[in-house]
């Protein structure tokens, strides 16, 4: 039974590799063969489950995990030991490894690769065989089950495929800024091998960031909603904390379980808990006196993940962050706010640079003096400006109503240098 679970998914693997181009039918088979792939892995839990199984055979279970540990540690001698091939297993897992052929290229890394899974599979017995399946030409392994590279499966093919597993690029954990910017990131380092380059672009998102030029789709995030009892008392969840509020106002607006509720952090005074400045972004865009937490995001978010993986290469990204001048937009409406005589709490409030809201300049008037000499001029710009918040604001609602996402026309490129 094992044994043609396991070939049928070869087969239906083998099928993706020839139907590239059809993404509904290439979504059809991964699909088919993760679920072979859990079919095995379920087989192997049943017989080692000796408290919850119906036909527990603990000796099973150990003998396999004991097998699978010894092929593998064989299999990691013979390459090591091998001097022609010139080869070290950085990483064994299971039932991979990672073998770095140092200096190597392409060619060779297919050609050496051949013969190694060739030799490995011949020290085995039928039907276990070690099968060579792709090249990674540049790689950066992070932790375990964590790496990135370009990938390429054959020897004909000329252009790599950005192929990330456990990082943050995949992952739906965070808001989209962050795998946007990672994934820019390391193409940059692999295409260019210049840091400098790096720097320069990771720089000129933050500085996006900041700015508050960044889109807000992609500062959004959006966590699964699990239904309200399937929390434990005093959960501190962004998703319920907001279907609270909203059920609060409405008892029909609970979301369905499933379904994704998109939140944004916001700036509070000092002290408050982070779950208390959680916002729904049509509040934010309907409330002149709310601002996005940019430090939040770039200190929490964007940043963490771009250390971990440049740390691997000795680089500091929190030191290049800490090179940008700290400046921060206010709104009109919120100088207003304070000449009424009811200052706002935060320390960021009251030390913020103000930026003419017609040329951008640094004033402390609120319309610089160069521009108050062309009041037509500044009408205009300030009415174009608001006609584009109306009708984004009018767009978020509209994907409000109907429950779904619409990528704005420019979104997609924000974070693009």
């Amino acid at each position: 039974m094992l044994e043609e679970i396991l070939n049928t998914r070869i087969m239906v693997k083998q099928s993706m590799k020839m139907y590239k181009q059809d993404k509904t039918l290439m979504r059809l088979l991964d699909a088919r063969q993760l679920g072979l792939k859990l079919i095995a892995n379920v087989t192997f839990g049943y017989t080692a489950a000796n408290y919850s199984g119906r036909m527990p055979s603990v000796e099973v279970g150990d003998s396999i995990v004991h097998k699978a540990r010894e092929t593998l540690e064989r299999a990691i001698k013979l390459v090591n030991d091998t001097t022609k091939w010139g080869a070290r297993v950085v990483y064994g897992d299971t039932d991979s490894m990672f073998v770095l052929l140092k200096g190597a290229t392409k060619e060779q890394a297919f050609k050496i690769g051949l013969e190694i899974a060739e030799a490995v599979t011949a020290t085995n017995p039928k039907p276990v065989k070690l099968k060579f399946e792709k090249v990674y030409l540049p790689c950066v392994l992070q932790t375990k089950k964590r790496y990135v590279g370009y990938m390429y499966e054959s020897l004909d093919q000329k252009e790599p495929v950005f192929d990330a597993k456990g990082i943050e690029t995949v992952r739906r954990d965070s808001c989209p800024a962050v795998s946007k910017i990672l994934e820019r990131s390391i193409k940059l380092l692999f295409e260019t091998r210049d840091i400098s380059q790096v720097k320069q672009y990771v720089q000129r998102q933050c500085i996006k960031v900041l700015d508050g030029r960044a889109s807000m789709q992609d500062l959004t995030f959006a966590k699964e909603y699990r239904g309200s009892s399937s929390y434990r008392p005093g959960a501190c969840v962004p998703a319920l904390e907001l279907t609270r509020r909203m059920m609060a106002h409405d008892r029909r607006s609970e979301p369905r379980v499933g379904e994704r509720v998109p939140y944004v952090i916001v700036c509070g005074t000092p002290g408050v808990a982070l779950i208390q400045l959680v916002r729904q972004p049509v509040e934010v865009l309907q409330d002149a006196t709310l601002r996005l937490n940019t430090t939040y995001y770039l200190t929490k978010q964007i940043l963490p993940p771009l250390g971990r993986m440049f740390q691997l290469i000795g680089v500091d990204v929190f030191s290049w962050y800490k090179e940008l001048p700290k400046i921060q937009k206010v709104s009109c409406s919120s100088v207003a706010y304070w000449e009424e005589g009811r200052r706002k709490g935060t320390i960021s409030q009251y030390f913020t640079t103000l930026h003419c809201p017609a040329c951008d300049e640094l004033t402390q008037l609120g319309v610089c003096s160069h521009c108050r000499a062309e009041p037509q001029r500044v009408a205009v710009t300030l009415h174009q400006e608001m006609r584009q918040w109306e009708s984004q604001q009018e767009l978020i609602l509209q994907v409000k109503r109907r429950g779904d996402g619409v990528v704005c026309s420019k979104a997609s490129d924000m974070f693009h240098p």
